[in-house]
């Protein structure tokens, strides 16, 4: 089981029209205006495809992430996120510093929302966190999303201490791709934990989010506590 099978396999399905349409849907700019930066699959097609390579190995896996083609990339994480899901401690361990090595390659939403609440947050579930906590103070979007967004995976057994912890440090960001993604890790975390925490969070902390953030952490709550929120002082 090789990366060239894997390339050869997701290539086939390559659509040039649909790739410059996702080209354009992800904002890139200069350096991505070619379409061959794309093959033109849905995420639905790429799992497909993963299910046969679920078991490619680690070494292959990096190579396919190393990949300039963003299905390549995403295939990879597909990949990793299906091991992590079954792996014992130490192969997690190493998809969890494979995700770190090559972290640079996760560099769009997608690739980061697939993926690293599996592989890092998965890992670090009973760990200590301080490793997100360096990525929400780090001068790239993507990793300042990828270190809220693993936090889903603490939310979903229960835990919110640290995304409650990440948001804050992240609530003046100006990345649009980053104030989304905390606010909406918020309402998850008021959805499946602790409403009163996540509503006591916002009472703290509306002043100093966007209206973006604040949009998306208000989603679920009902119509009056809305109206609450979008139209205080401040907000």
């Amino acid at each position: 089981m090789s990366v060239n099978k894997v390339k050869q396999a997701l290539n086939k399905l390559a659509d040039p029209v649909v790739a410059q349409v996702t080209a354009q849907s992800f904002k890139i700019g200069k350096e991505y205006e070619s379409s061959k930066k794309f093959l033109g699959l849905k995420v639905p097609a790429v799992r497909e495809i993963c299910k046969q390579y679920r078991t490619l190995p680690l070494g292959e896996i990096e190579k396919l992430l190393a990949s300039p083609i963003h299905e390549h990339r995403l295939a990879a994480l597909i990949i990793m996120v299906e091991q992590a899901k079954k792996a014992n401690p130490e192969s997690k361990k190493q998809l969890h510093d494979l995700y770190l090595r090559r972290i640079d390659e996760i560099n769009n939403w997608e690739l980061v929302d697939v993926s690293c609440h599996y592989v890092l947050g998965g890992y670090l579930m009973d760990k200590p966190r301080d490793v997100l906590y360096e990525l929400a103070r780090s001068n790239d979007a993507w990793r300042r999303r990828i270190a809220i967004v693993s936090t889903w995976q603490f939310i979903r057994s229960g835990q919110a201490d640290d995304t409650f912890a990440i948001a804050e440090i992240l609530l003046a960001d100006t990345q649009p791709s980053v104030q989304k993604a905390v606010g909406w890790m918020l309402r998850e975390a008021g959805k499946r934990v602790d409403e009163k925490a996540l509503t006591g969070f916002l009472e703290r902390h509306y002043q100093g989010m966007s209206r973006t953030t604040l949009r998306y952490a208000i989603e679920r709550l009902s119509s009056v506590q809305k109206a609450h929120f979008m139209n205080k002082p401040g907000s």
